[in-house]
């Protein structure tokens, strides 16, 4: 991989200082040790991954508990990490009488910046697939959000967001990408893009019956967003090749990381080596080992795990309730027990249960010991 300090274009913003924010005055020092990472911070854990070769898990999460598994985490395998928060997650986390995603995600993330100070290691705060539809609702209220943190002399909400307009022809695609990114950058927050689709569903995001040609991003495409991007601010960007949302068995999937290799190739080959791309996994839940550690070699520094870790929180509250259900229960007129039906009882064990999994994935990633915490 490439050298940390050589690897971007100078055209890319040097967030280790804030001269060039236009709202630096306020914004929060870079050299100052936070867990939640300063624009600065979560720049290097991206330039640390790129040259150490592993990414970081980058879990969705719905709920304190989730948060506090998250945390647990990171913090036992001694590794940076991503938390993220999608449309579906914001909006659960609102209360089911509001359900309002963003007002949801900033509690959240909220919630996250004061939580992640019990803990050594560097955290990124994410949003996970915003479609153009929900472009005014969901993500611009949290770049508002930013503003108002920045205005008070704290960091950006979050350091980055995606946008997930792979729904549209790629050059319309790149035409709202590019808006966003514009103001993404000025707030020092990293926009992450996606050309091609991950198949499957995610929180009512139903891909299932797209074309199989469209699950594969073309090299063509890499250098289309590369160039139209570039220029701009540092960007993530997920490429497709193959991913789908969700569980299936093995052998369902066909994964084809080659495509990372070739469209970075291309990438690289006309614009130097400094070129290469922060590239993004989604679909993790349940890849083989092996696909996972080859897309390390290929640029991949971020990936999505959501299926696997949901699975995690929620088998142990079913054991729980099965081992228990005459004291989770008041059957027959009996009382039950107050310990058995407590949700602390089992919520405990769902948080647990998650971080064991998550530790599992910064296995897969390599991303184990991998912290920066105190260094930058």
């Amino acid at each position: 991989m490439s050298d940390i300090a050589s690897r971007k274009p100078e055209s890319f913003i040097d967030f280790r200082d804030d001269s060039d924010l236009p709202i630096r005055p306020t914004l929060a020092k870079s050299n100052s040790v936070m867990p939640i990472a300063t624009p600065a911070q979560y720049r290097a854990m991206l330039d640390a991954a790129q040259k150490g070769g592993y990414a970081y898990p980058a879990v969705n999460v719905t709920s304190i508990t989730t948060i506090n598994g998250a945390l647990r985490a990171f913090s036992e395998a001694k590794c940076d990490g991503i938390i993220q928060v999608s449309t579906g997650g914001g909006e659960f986390a609102s209360g089911t009488l509001v359900k309002n995603a963003a007002f949801g995600a900033i509690i959240l993330a909220e919630a996250a910046h004061l939580l992640a100070e019990k803990h050594d290691v560097l955290i990124g705060l994410h949003t996970d697939h915003c479609q153009p539809g929900k472009v005014d609702s969901f993500l611009r209220p949290l770049l508002e959000a930013s503003k108002k943190r920045i205005a008070e002399g704290k960091g950006p909400l979050f350091q980055s967001h995606m946008l997930d307009a792979s729904e549209l022809p790629l050059e319309e695609n790149l035409t709202l990408s590019k808006a966003l990114l514009k103001e993404c950058a000025d707030l020092g927050i990293i926009l992450e893009v996606e050309a091609g689709v991950v198949g499957g569903e995610e929180d009512g995001h139903d891909t299932s019956g797209v074309a199989a040609e469209k699950l594969y991003t073309t090299p063509e495409d890499m250098l289309a967003v590369y160039e139209a991007l570039q220029p701009i601010g540092r960007f993530l960007f997920a490429a497709t090749f193959g991913n789908v949302h969700g569980a299936y068995k093995p052998g369902a999937v066909k994964l084809l990381p080659t495509i990372l290799r070739d469209g970075q190739k291309v990438v690289t080959d006309k614009h130097g080596p400094t070129a290469e791309m922060d590239l993004v996994f989604h679909g993790g839940s349940g890849s083989d080992l092996s696909d996972i550690r080859e897309t390390l070699d290929y640029g991949v520094v971020k990936m999505n795990i959501d299926t696997d870790t949901q699975y995690a929180f929620t088998r142990p509250i079913v054991t729980h309730i099965c081992q228990n259900l005459e004291g989770v229960l008041k059957i027959d007129g009996e009382v039950g027990d107050k310990k058995q039906y407590d949700p602390r009882s089992y919520l405990k064990k769902a948080e647990i249960s998650l971080a064991n999994r998550l530790k599992e994935a910064a296995d897969d990633l390599r991303a184990t010991g991998r912290t920066i915490f105190g260094t930058v």
